[in-house]
């Protein structure tokens, strides 16, 4: 009797009938540049379309780590591909530039149709959100790497800023303001701590739905403030939380004095933290304690983006300010 790769445990038909199914999702995030359709070797994309003077591409990729797991015990997959592509587009953004494009990697033990499905409506969701086009990506059925169940993603995606408006940070100064953009959880970020303190049955639940509320995607409404007021540096809140990441962004000589107390921190936060048994420095180099990204204007602009934020309805808050010195000190407010 033959040993079919279907017998092998890859399903070459199913990968097709998932691939119909995107096709439709594909186009609905269609943008000006794209010129081709899902289904072939590549995709094409014409950034003379994008009208930007003097074009540079930027990219990132990433992926959702272990909150994947979360997903497998709430069983409820249709939220994590927006997590996908936020954790890239995000990256993007912060440099000044325009998401245009997204691709996604799909790997799995066994491919569940109806798991599948779910996770790529996400990612066509969070490409919506961002304003990009979903142009293509990979679906791998790897028996004996996964287990049935099992799966794993990683995204790519490229923007395009004018080289005149790259954000670079060298503007920042010491008494310019932080501004932080609210966050709408833990987003895609400290989940092997997380599934240490919290049970399986009480991410199952409750607790499980609250940390499994998809990341917010910052894109559209940044564009916007660009417009709007000059914009220093910004740091997207991801895995190092705000010790890690608000430094990446600043220029020899500063550092950031972040003001505890500021915001309100989600109680996803207060819970970790009194469970885990960790200090201020530990939360904020873990997690993004409710602000998933933090911008540098003037002192002068800090009302007016505050102000801008709120007609867009996404609470910010003055977080803080850029000091002598560097690194990252935690106040009080």
């Amino acid at each position: 009797m033959a040993i079919t790769y279907k017998k092998s445990g890859v399903d070459i038909d199913k990968g097709n009938q998932l691939v119909q199914h995107i096709k439709p999702l594909s186009k609905s995030t269609r943008i000006k540049g794209v010129t081709s359709s899902l289904g072939g070797f590549a995709a094409f994309f014409d950034p003379s379309l994008q009208n930007i003077k003097n074009p540079l591409l930027v990219s990132s990729t990433d992926g959702v780590g272990t909150k994947l797991e979360v997903a497998k015990f709430q069983n409820k997959h249709d939220t994590i591909g927006i997590d996908l592509v936020a954790m890239c587009v995000n990256d993007i953004i912060v440099t000044g530039a325009k998401p245009i494009f997204f691709l996604d990697y799909f790997a799995v033990g066994k491919l569940d149709l109806i798991q599948a499905k779910q996770v790529i409506k996400g990612i066509a969701t969070g490409c919506k959100q961002a304003g990009c086009a979903l142009v293509g990506g990979e679906t791998a059925e790897m028996p004996g790497i996964y287990t049935d169940g099992k799966y794993d993603l990683a995204g790519f995606s490229v923007g395009m800023v004018d080289r005149k408006k790259v954000i670079t940070g060298k503007s920042v100064k010491a008494g310019d303001a932080l501004i932080g953009l609210a966050s709408t959880g833990p987003h895609s970020n400290g989940f092997s701590l997380i599934r240490k303190v919290f049970s399986k049955k009480e991410l199952s639940g409750s607790w499980g739905k609250q940390v499994l509320k998809p990341t917010q995607i910052y894109v559209l409404p940044l564009l916007k403030a660009l417009d709007k007021f000059k914009i220093k540096a910004m740091a997207h809140i991801t895995g190092g939380g705000f010790i890690d990441n608000i430094p990446r962004v600043l220029k020899a000589g500063v550092g950031a004095k972040v003001k505890l107390g500021s915001w309100k921190v989600p109680t996803i936060f207060n819970e970790i933290q009194k469970r885990a048994s960790l200090d201020d420095f530990e939360m904020h180099r873990t997690f993004n304690m409710g602000i998933g990204m933090v911008l540098v204007v003037s002192e002068k602009e800090k009302s007016k983006a505050l102000s801008f934020f709120k007609k867009q309805k996404i609470a910010a808050f003055d977080v803080g300010a850029i000091v002598k010195g560097k690194g990252v000190q935690l106040g009080k407010a």
